[in-house]
């Protein structure tokens, strides 16, 4: 598959559908997926929509994370920078995007998925929504302080904490009553059904108005705080390398602390 194919875009009169496409791999993300969505978020004029949808193919995932198989090729401190990097600057994609963006969220929502949907302006899940980022149990590397930040705004610094040491996945209801979501719906048709009425309401409203408000309070987070120390002290360790290989072998990683 390409990456046209592996990340769909469709436009539905004035709505864009952007649909992570590998639903054989619960939609995990290729290096690929996420230029092709930065692109989208960044060259919004030439799409000839006023709102956009972001979901994964199919009804039990959003996305997976990043395909771990990738993280192979680690080997160097400047691999992890230039992936946390490549990160940030799609996550800044999508959260400055012009366009108002929704996220419909079905199954598992974690990791790289994850932090497309907190980046995204609103997030409406089905019942089975399972949200998180289980690193400290699966891959032992970490997540950038920009990435911290927008968790810690939508969750609380607290309930950040906690999801992040325990490796535990929030749920619908959860994620309700945290305000991470705003609504569940009852499964996946009723939850697309939804998004395209919530994006079509969008559409409506003064596009300068979603534009500031994204932008303030965007600006209400965003870090100064250099975390170059912390992505190197994780990617480059042997822990990590156990966390990866065991993985991608199913079973429990052996950490060391170093």
């Amino acid at each position: 598959m390409t990456a046209t194919d592996e990340l769909l875009f469709e436009r539905e009169g004035a709505i864009g559908v952007i649909t992570l496409n590998r639903p054989q791999a619960r939609n995990a993300l290729t290096f690929a997926m996420y230029e092709r969505l930065a692109e989208l978020c960044r060259d919004t004029e030439s799409l000839g929509v006023k709102a956009l949808i972001v979901t994964g193919a199919g009804d039990k995932a959003f996305a997976a994370g990043t395909d771990i198989a990738q993280f192979r090729g680690f080997t160097t401190e400047q691999h992890a920078l230039d992936y946390e990097a490549k990160i940030d600057a799609v996550l800044g994609a999508v959260e400055t995007c012009p366009l108002p963006t929704v996220a419909a969220i079905s199954g598992a929502c974690t990791g790289g998925g994850a932090a497309i949907a907190a980046a995204c302006d609103l997030r409406i899940a089905s019942t089975d929504l399972k949200f998180g980022f289980p690193i400290a149990r699966t891959l032992g590397n970490c997540l950038s302080v920009a990435n911290l930040a927008r968790l810690a705004a939508l969750l609380g610094a607290g309930r950040t904490r906690e999801i992040l040491f325990t490796s535990r996945l929030v749920g619908a209801e959860e994620a309700l009553a945290a305000g991470l979501i705003s609504e569940v719906l009852a499964d996946h048709d009723s939850l697309m059904a939804r998004a395209r009425a919530l994006a079509a309401q969008l559409t409506e409203q003064a596009p300068l108005t979603l534009r500031a408000t994204k932008e303030g309070l965007r600006r209400l987070v965003q870090p100064g705080i250099e975390d170059s120390d912390l992505i190197v002290s994780c990617y480059t360790s042997e822990d990590f390398r156990e966390g990866l290989e065991a993985f991608l072998a199913k079973r429990k990683p052996n950490w060391q602390g170093r």
